[in-house]
């Protein structure tokens, strides 16, 4: 984006800060490990009550939260993974995740299909639709048994598997996710249009 999209300004407070108030009103959540820099964490106001803990990423999300779940003081019984640039997401869906991982062992959060999906050649013209009966787009928080996501992450760096998140390695350990189904909107932050997009949802929302 050319700047810090977590710290850009959002109904007057950080990206980050929408996400991390979300974590710390959801009551599943005990502890919160925020993996960013030390300028960055700086920037945020953790409230009271819930321990706020930082330490430094990685080059890749999965070691970042590799990083995350090591620096934790005590080993939890789940652990849960968002990414902070969905400033979003509700208590209330925080909470449903991690009670549906503690039911199936994990979960996350996503939202049906509903577009039409088109299968093309390499010079971009299609050559046959695609059914999206069953299909999701996968979107966080994701939830795990800790010994769970730990495992996986080990199989992962040792096969040298690529994973975009939890729910790819858990599957590549055998584990298959809950689904917890989102029908509002949950952008992730990616570019600056984005940011009046979510703007226009938030004051949608409190309107």
């Amino acid at each position: 984006m050319g700047f810090d999209k977590m710290l850009s300004m959002l109904n007057g407070q950080p990206v980050l800060q929408w996400t991390l108030d979300a974590f710390l009103e959801a009551e599943e959540i005990d502890m919160i490990m925020v993996v960013t820099s030390a300028e960055r964490f700086a920037k945020l106001d953790p409230r009271s009550g819930k321990p706020v803990l930082r330490i430094e990423g990685d080059k890749e999300r999965y070691l970042s939260v590799i990083r995350g779940m090591e620096a934790l003081p005590s080993k939890p019984d789940y652990v849960t993974v968002h990414d902070g640039a969905r400033p979003l997401v509700l208590p209330s869906q925080i909470n449903a995740v991690v009670q549906a991982a503690r039911t199936e062992g994990a979960a996350a959060l996503a939202r049906r299909m509903t577009e039409t999906l088109k299968r093309t050649d390499e010079h971009c013209v299609t050559s046959e639709s695609l059914s999206r009966e069953n299909l999701w787009i996968m979107e966080t928080p994701q939830a795990f048994r800790f010994d769970t996501l730990s495992e996986a992450y080990k199989l992962i760096q040792k096969r040298g598997i690529q994973v975009t998140d939890e729910v790819s390695a858990a599957e590549a350990f055998g584990v298959t996710s809950k689904l917890v189904e989102n029908q509002r909107p949950n952008p992730k932050v990616t570019v600056s249009g984005d940011l009046p997009l979510a703007e226009a949802i938030l004051n949608s929302l409190h309107s």
